[in-house]
């Protein structure tokens, strides 16, 4: 082609550039303003919706309107290789004008999907029983129809070379903190990764510690849940053909309060949120400590229980911490096969694993029944937390607890510990301290960490934490 020449654009030509697909349309059509070329995914698109616009958008141009390709979902731009397959992947149906160099995009995609429902991995007593789908503007629409504000921010971005995918994310101009937006923002720029599909992979590029096992963005499939985050300044990250939304920037805390604490009596809450946090410990430090009596420090136990932990245990035929991760990893094959499996055969599994197979492990004399009891508390203690990036966290953790009480004891414990939290005083989401309230240290926030504090009793609005001044609002 010469230099300053127009590209040919012709159905071949069109078709070539999509690799001759065969769910790809091609179709010439009689314009006012001359010829056009149709095309779209015929796997995308709804061919009624597009013929309703397509007849539309001719009537405006024969009435030679001024904007005749614009309206609420058409709009008109220079034509461009590179637009008009981001536009056709999208699902969008282009008209390509050859002699005026531009193209008509319409938006009639396919609306296939599902009905919100509540999402299975947290279901709640009391309360809103929706969750999010697989289509953004649906979802974007539960989320405004509980916060009805003006200053509820929607902005969209693209990230990846190859699958475009759009990343639409949310704030409350007047609540969330200018800085941390900011820092968002730019990280979301600086994704340059050539296919990106799920909203995994976009926490993997936001966050700041990506081998920690503590998760530094929270994921849930409500809307109410959302709705409170933001309230709270924080924001809410939604990912195309995904129901889960990050949320950012949040502490340790954040992960152990549920919209049931908030919804029912304040006592009520109060009290499961307390159980939740002791759960932590008992999922952690249970395995560990009880194979720690039991290896080096049995004295401490009164004389008839330490007689009975002895008989348990005499017949086992090897060191504490090696029964403990047989019964462990029983209970995680357990767990993994009932998700994976259909629900009727993963609830038979579930009843089949706990009682036949777990009650033969101790007649064959491989556990001992303390065991059996010291495991399963365990395993209930960790499914206590209501998301499950940090339930899966937890039940990794107890895994190195127990081998430094198998090798050190209660020294060994102290020494992980420490460790612990170290690492979680060092973490932070979206550079806003994860182990808040404590470091930095805001007593005011104490009571909301452990109780569910009543609404006539609050008196401002809850902050993100940070080391810095902050600024209200994104802009002053």
């Amino acid at each position: 082609m010469d230099n300053g020449s127009k590209p040919v654009i012709d159905k071949k030509s069109v078709k070539h550039l999509f690799f001759n697909s065969e769910d790809f349309v091609v179709i010439d059509v009689d314009w006012p303003t001359g010829k056009g070329i149709l095309c779209y995914y015929s796997s995308l698109a709804d061919g009624t919706e597009v013929n309703k616009q397509i007849d539309i958008i001719r009537q405006r141009a024969t009435a030679k309107m001024s904007n005749w390709g614009k309206t609420a979902v058409t709009d008109i731009m220079p034509y461009s290789e590179e637009e008009l397959i981001k536009s056709v992947c999208k699902g969008l149906t282009v008209v390509i004008f050859h002699d005026s160099q531009v193209m008509l995009t319409i938006s009639a995609q396919s609306t296939f999907g599902r009905a919100p429902g509540e999402p299975i991995s947290e279901q709640i007593v009391r309360g809103s029983h929706d969750g999010f789908i697989e289509n953004v503007q649906q979802n974007l629409t539960l989320v405004r129809q509980k916060l009805g504000r003006r200053d509820l921010v929607v902005k969209s971005m693209q990230v990846g070379q190859n699958t475009i995918t759009n990343i639409t994310y949310l704030y409350i101009e007047s609540i969330a903190e200018g800085d941390v937006v900011d820092l968002f923002e730019n990280r979301l720029r600086e994704v340059q990764e050539q296919d990106i599909m799920n909203s995994g992979e976009i926490e993997d590029y936001l966050e700041e510690s990506v081998l920690s096992p503590f998760p530094q963005f929270m994921a849930t499939e409500r809307p109410d849940r959302v709705a409170f985050n933001l309230m709270e300044g924080k924001i809410a990250i939604f990912t195309d053909h995904s129901p889960t939304v990050m949320i950012a920037p949040v502490t340790f805390f954040s992960f152990y309060q549920s919209p049931d604490d908030f919804n029912g009596r304040v006592i009520v809450g109060s009290f499961f949120r307390l159980l939740r946090i002791a759960s932590l410990v008992i999922a952690i430090y249970l395995p560990a400590f009880y194979i720690a009596v039991v290896s080096f420090h049995s004295e401490i136990l009164p004389i008839e229980i330490s007689k009975k932990v002895k008989l348990a245990i005499n017949e086992i035929p090897y060191r504490p911490i090696f029964e403990a991760i047989i019964m462990e990893l029983f209970i995680e094959l357990i767990r993994e096969a009932s998700i994976r499996l259909p629900k009727p055969i993963g609830q038979t599994i579930g009843v089949v694993g706990g009682l036949i197979i777990g009650d033969a492990i101790v007649n064959a004399g491989l556990v001992s029944n303390l065991m059996v009891i010291v495991v399963a508390l365990t395993a209930i203690s960790s499914f206590v937390v209501p998301t499950l990036e940090m339930n899966t966290s937890i039940r990794i953790l107890r895994f190195p607890f127990m081998a430094a009480a198998a090798i050190f004891g209660f020294f060994g414990m102290a020494i992980g510990t420490i460790i612990l939290v170290i690492h979680l005083l060092s973490l932070s989401s979206l550079k806003q301290p994860y182990f808040a309230p404590f470091i930095p240290l805001d007593t005011s926030r104490f009571l909301e960490v452990f109780f569910r504090v009543p609404y006539s009793k609050f008196h401002k609005q809850q902050r993100n934490f940070s080391f810095a001044s902050k600024k209200k609002g994104r802009r002053s």
